[in-house]
């Protein structure tokens, strides 16, 4: 049986990684792929760029609409295929075929999502790097509801950076959530294997992607994690708590830097794992902080311009 599949990019200000996924993109579509973009008002020329390069697959929103689950809903009502694929701006493609190997495990009807290995880019540094390398295994495999005995919370990990999604099982799920900070990628994973439904990791299906986010952005980073986890606790009573995986990661990300002889970095190890831990937990509590606190530890600060009105 032949699956056809959609590719799926919210953008917003990405000219600079845009261009140089254009050939790929372009290789994609005289492939039969379709393509459909979903532009926030960029102010880098993005929108034109994607219009003059693919004049019918792009459309416009707004800022103050951008959802995170929302605006995926809508590039999925706007494409046909039978998996969705979404990628985000900033990965690069190095073989087209990449996207062949993520929907092949689709063949099993169980399968409702998959995703797929994230390689960093070169010039990343050593805490992005073990990062991918923590996440993206060399193996891949396929999660149900009872992995999380043994896996937790990771059980239901999910990227949107590069992620697959029977469009059948989003709609038995009526799509993604509307209104989420992050982490609707795993929001759906959770549901999915709650339906009995499996999860897989396709190590063979390969992007590059990756972050050097400096300690404040890691903080925040983990504010809005815990701004997640506290309007979403269900996940945490279904998958359990993140505090086990989190010290797994810290005794990870340690052998990784002295694997690599970087003992010059275990001072900001130190500090930035301190503050990946604050910014979870103040997350946890927001509720408790004041607005304008909330709005400046928030890497999505702009969400909560519609939260704050909407809670009122």
């Amino acid at each position: 049986m032949t699956i056809s599949y959609s590719l799926l990019i919210p953008t917003y200000n990405g000219l600079k990684h845009l261009s140089l996924l254009r050939p790929s993109l372009l290789d994609l579509e005289k492939k039969g792929c379709e393509l459909v973009f979903i532009d926030s008002c960029s102010t880098d020329g993005t929108f034109e760029f994607l219009k003059k390069s693919f004049p019918t697959s792009v459309y416009s929103i707004a800022q103050s609409d951008f959802d995170h689950g929302g605006t995926r809903n809508l590039l999925i009502n706007l494409s046909h295929g039978d998996v969705c694929i979404f990628i985000t701006q900033d990965v690069f493609i190095k073989d087209i075929n990449n996207f062949e190997n993520l929907i092949k495990v689709f063949s099993d009807t169980n399968i409702a999502a998959a995703y797929g290995k994230q390689v960093p880019y070169q010039k990343t540094s050593l805490f992005g790097k073990h990062l991918r390398r923590f996440n993206y295994d060399d193996k891949s495999y396929a999660r149900c509801i009872d992995d999380k005995y043994k896996y937790g919370i990771k059980t239901a990990f999910l990227s949107n950076s590069f992620a697959a999604y029977r469009r059948s099982a989003l709609d038995e799920i009526n799509l993604f959530k509307d209104g989420l900070i992050l982490g609707e990628d795993v929001y759906v994973g959770a549901k999915f294997l709650k339906r009995g439904l499996r999860v897989a990791y396709v190590a063979d299906a390969q992007v590059y992607h990756s972050h050097s986010y400096t300690v404040f952005e890691e903080f925040k980073r983990y504010f809005d994690i815990g701004v997640f986890h506290n309007m979403e606790i269900w996940i945490l009573n279904e998958f359990g708590r993140p505090e086990g995986e989190g010290m797994r990661y810290v005794k990870s990300e340690l052998s990784y830097l002295f694997k690599h002889n970087a003992y010059y970095l275990f001072p900001e190890f130190i500090v930035r794992n301190v503050m990946k831990y604050l910014g979870y937990k103040l997350g946890r509590n927001f509720e408790y902080l004041p607005k304008n606190v909330v709005k400046r530890f928030s890497m999505h600060h702009r969400w909560w311009n519609k939260y704050f009105k909407e809670a009122l």
